[in-house]
């Protein structure tokens, strides 16, 4: 009866995880349940499925730790728990060198071995276009998203063109509102975001993408990548930088060449071209900028 009993606790938790793992065949759940991927199992850009892949078999490994650790904990309650007729303290054990060389090696593997895949995976990412389709300079601001279409070469901005967004603004009843910018992008392009701050630390997240860059007042940022789907996506601010820090979003279209390059034409139109207006910039006192000297100081 005993053995039947046991049976049962054992079968109980293998037909769990037996249940979970089929229902991971899906490429929703196949992909950690993250952003970014369609019913097809189609990512949003060249690197989204490699992020995913580093999360998901990072959880894996960590799951797999835990269930071990839980086992080992479980085991050692029952083995070693008090039975009738004893009293007192069990038998204590010290200095199993065995077990203390493995909880301490086994950890150093673990981390060794995350950080050895998330060096590769970042190079991979990190690594920028030397000859990129499309060079975008996104400014964060407070609280809003300027984005310059610069062709193919960031330094280039004589035939930029450009827009800039709203930032908070209040109605007449004292609501916070916002129009949200737009950021485009031509699918199957190779393209490189140059990115600025004008005032504060931001940090430029488009959440599909999976992937986050900061934002330096007075020191430019890159990413690159290439966005594999069309479709419409979320951009946020990930960095905490004021007090409406939370409506610092704008919107993302994934689009085709031609309709990318209507895009471009429909903003030359409006004659919202050349570099930038830095109007708003509250980075003009930056050293070697011309800035003037403090009282008291020799000129």
């Amino acid at each position: 009866m005993r053995v039947n009993r046991r049976l049962r606790w054992v079968a109980l938790p293998l037909t769990i995880a037996s249940a979970v793992a089929l229902a991971g065949c899906s490429p929703t759940t196949a992909n950690g349940f993250l952003p970014g991927f369609d019913e097809e199992g189609g990512q949003a850009t060249n690197h989204t499925s490699m992020i995913a892949g580093l999360w998901t078999t990072s959880w894996i490994v960590v799951l797999a730790v835990g269930v071990i650790t839980w086992a080992l904990m479980g085991w050692a309650a029952i083995a070693y728990r008090r039975r009738k007729g004893q009293s007192g303290l069990p038998v204590q054990l010290r200095y199993n060198m065995p077990i203390e060389m493995f909880f301490t090696i086994a950890p150093v593997i673990l981390v060794l071995g995350f950080f050895a895949f998330t060096a590769r995976d970042q190079t991979i990412i990190e690594t920028q276009h030397e000859t990129p389709d499309v060079c975008i300079t996104a400014i964060g601001k407070q609280w809003a998203w300027d984005f310059q279409y610069n062709g193919s070469d960031c330094n280039d901005t004589e035939e930029s063109v450009w827009t800039m967004g709203v930032q908070a603004q209040t109605d007449a009843q004292g609501n916070i509102t916002n129009e949200l910018p737009e950021l485009v992008l031509p699918v199957d392009k190779k393209v490189t975001l140059q990115l600025e701050s004008r005032d504060v630390i931001h940090s430029f997240w488009i959440v599909d993408f999976l992937y986050k860059k900061d934002m330096y007042p007075g020191r430019d940022n890159y990413w690159s990548f290439v966005p594999t789907k069309e479709g419409e996506y979320v951009g946020k601010c990930a960095e905490l930088c004021g007090q409406y820090h939370s409506m610092m979003l704008f919107n993302v279209k994934v689009v085709s060449e031609s309709e990318y390059q209507s895009y471009i034409a429909s903003l030359e139109a409006k004659g919202q071209t050349g570099d930038i207006d830095d109007v708003l910039d509250r980075q003009q006192n930056a050293p070697g900028t011309g800035a003037p000297a403090a009282e008291g100081e020799n000129n």
